[in-house]
């Protein structure tokens, strides 16, 4: 059977891969993407029915084309974003392969490159990049049995309040994805219990200009490490109705009972840490933090921007926050269904080298590998904050393209010199 080649094979054909793949273009690097779906999968068949994106238009897209049916400063829907990276893999002619698994990359022994097994043969590159995201793996805690007789799911496969039994749900995260699938599922008429962990709570917009403009202007989108703790902390925002601010007591307010941390559950009871308190008064505290700065640069930069005193103001605490429940009896409650929106793991089995360290995270640096030849796009933090936003990974994939392509340069130059080498020789030998 024969062997297909290629300099360069990118694994995924999300938004990581069709960045990389334009800029493997720009560098004038052969290259092939291999999609075990449709481009953009995720965005089609792995989220709910309702996401919007979390940022405006005008921001969460790539430099060469806009949005075609949604304003620049509205949310686009999902398929929306799904076609937008179709129209633009198009738009650049990117060499996409869809259907195609990649099942397993090993180095080859004795000469150089990888060997790539997939589900329509073998195939070998110099250079494998792993553009499979953050979002691979769902994961959530294992508390509540099968025998619990609950409907349990994953955010993931979440589509919309249909789905669920008839009685209350239980989500249990209050991230963008926990809170959006909270309030929609409010806003269909279940009653609503919403386990709030750590997180952080950015106003969606201030004195005119959306959050996402405020990190930009005050340097948060290129911080280059996380501050400490910060790692792994959820952020509550959403772009839903147009966007809104999340505010907890509001949700509460409306009919949703908060409750801290989920902790544990047997015997048909469901515990939860007394930590409610302190994590929603850590959400307005970093919400407070983004305010105060956010008007300091204003008074230093002279810019005319309306102020919006309101921003700041905090409601009473309802009385789920002040007297927070600490255990719940599932079938009193008439809980029937849980929702984890307790986030993903990446899953790297397909890639059998030596660029992981001992719990299995990439070791890399800006996205190049511990492993020569092997790449990684779409990371959280890979070069700063907004590395695993949609314009974030392109700026990521110019990067290592550029290091693809320099790396390619010095083998051409080796290449050329042997053949002069060998010419010589046997000039001589003539």
């Amino acid at each position: 059977m024969s062997v297909e080649t290629v300099d360069t094979l990118v694994v995924g054909a999300g938004q990581a891969g069709v960045a990389m793949s334009e800029h493997l273009s720009k560098c004038g690097v052969p290259h092939l993407v291999l999609e075990r779906h449709r481009i953009a999968e995720r965005w089609r068949s792995e989220r709910w029915d309702s996401l919007v994106a979390n940022g405006p238009a005008w921001h969460d897209r790539f430099p060469g084309m806009e949005f075609p049916r949604t304003d620049a400063d509205g949310f686009a829907p999902k398929e929306e974003v799904a076609d937008y990276f179709v129209a633009y893999a198009e738009k650049i002619g990117a060499p996409i392969r869809c259907g195609v698994e990649v099942k397993e990359v090993r180095r080859n022994v004795g000469r150089a490159g990888f060997r790539v097994e997939t589900s329509q043969g073998v195939i070998e590159a110099r250079n494998v990049v792993a553009a499979t995201g953050p979002f691979q793996r769902p994961v959530w805690p294992n508390l509540v049995p099968e025998t619990a007789g609950l409907t349990q799911m994953h955010s993931n496969n979440y589509r919309n309040p249909g789905q669920l039994p008839e009685g209350a749900v239980l989500v249990v995260g209050a991230g963008s994805s926990g809170v959006q699938i909270a309030d929609e599922l409010l806003r269909a008429g279940k009653r609503v219990y919403l386990s709030v962990g750590p997180h952080d709570r950015p106003p969606r917009a201030y004195r005119g200009r959306d959050f996402c403009w405020w990190l930009g202007v005050l340097g948060k989108w290129d911080m280059e490490t996380p501050g400490p703790g910060t790692e792994h902390v959820t952020i509550a925002v959403s772009g839903a109705r147009g966007g809104e601010t999340i505010d907890f007591r509001r949700l509460a307010q409306q009919g949703m009972t908060l409750v801290g941390l989920t902790e544990s559950y047997k015997d048909g009871l469901m515990r939860f840490a007394p930590d409610l308190g302190k994590n929603v008064a850590r959400g307005d505290a970093n919400l407070m933090s983004l305010l105060d700065e956010a008007d300091a640069y204003v008074a230093r930069n002279g810019i005319d921007l309306p102020e919006e005193p309101e921003a700041r103001t905090i409601g009473p605490d309802p009385d789920c926050l002040k007297n927070p429940i600490l255990e719940l009896d599932i079938k009193e409650a008439g809980i029937t269904s849980i929702i984890w929106a307790t986030g993903y793991a990446v899953d790297y089995g397909w890639l059998k080298v030596d660029a992981f360290d001992e719990k299995g995270r990439p070791k890399h640096q800006r996205g190049v590998s511990a492993e020569p030849g092997i790449y990684f796009l779409g990371l959280p933090w890979q070069s700063r904050r907004g590395s695993s936003f949609i314009w974030g990974v392109w700026h990521d994939a110019k990067h290592l393209a550029d290091r693809i392509s320099t790396q390619g340069k010095y083998l051409a130059y080796h290449a050329a010199a042997n053949r002069k080498d060998a010419d010589l020789a046997r000039a001589a030998n003539g």
